[in-house]
């Protein structure tokens, strides 16, 4: 069973940054296809990013791209989002999700039922 960790949630001010992480004990997260999610209070999960694990092929909803970034570092085994210019609206506890299985596409990394894996989350609030 593989048990993720989300760190790196907090409040900030809008046109701020925020850097998550997703870690894992005892696993090789380089094996999996890794996608953040959020969820607001009264509202959806959405995807917000992924990254494969057969080329490093990276996706993000269209409200972050350009300002949210995700990578992996294998060192560290963490896979981290980097948020930038962040806007009220991104305030939401955000997870992070691993699937076993690399058939990650443009068509199906924001669907969260290919994900057998979810953190915790980590709770991000932008506010002035």
């Amino acid at each position: 069973q593989v048990q993720l960790v989300e760190s790196g949630g907090g409040a900030v001010r809008p046109g701020g940054s925020l850097r998550l992480s997703c870690t894992a004990s005892g696993y090789n997260l380089d094996a999996y296809d890794i996608g953040w999610f959020r969820q607001a209070p009264g509202k959806e999960r959405e995807g917000v990013s992924a990254i494969s694990s057969s080329d490093d092929s990276t996706y993000y909803s269209d409200y972050v791209k350009g300002r949210f970034t995700i990578s992996r570092d294998s060192a560290k085994n963490t896979v981290y989002l980097q948020m930038n210019s962040m806007e009220p609206e991104d305030t939401a506890v955000y997870y992070c999700a691993a699937d076993p299985v690399p058939l990650m596409s443009a068509g199906s990394w924001s669907i969260g039922e290919i994900y057998d894996y979810w953190g915790q989350g980590t709770q991000v609030t932008v506010s002035s």
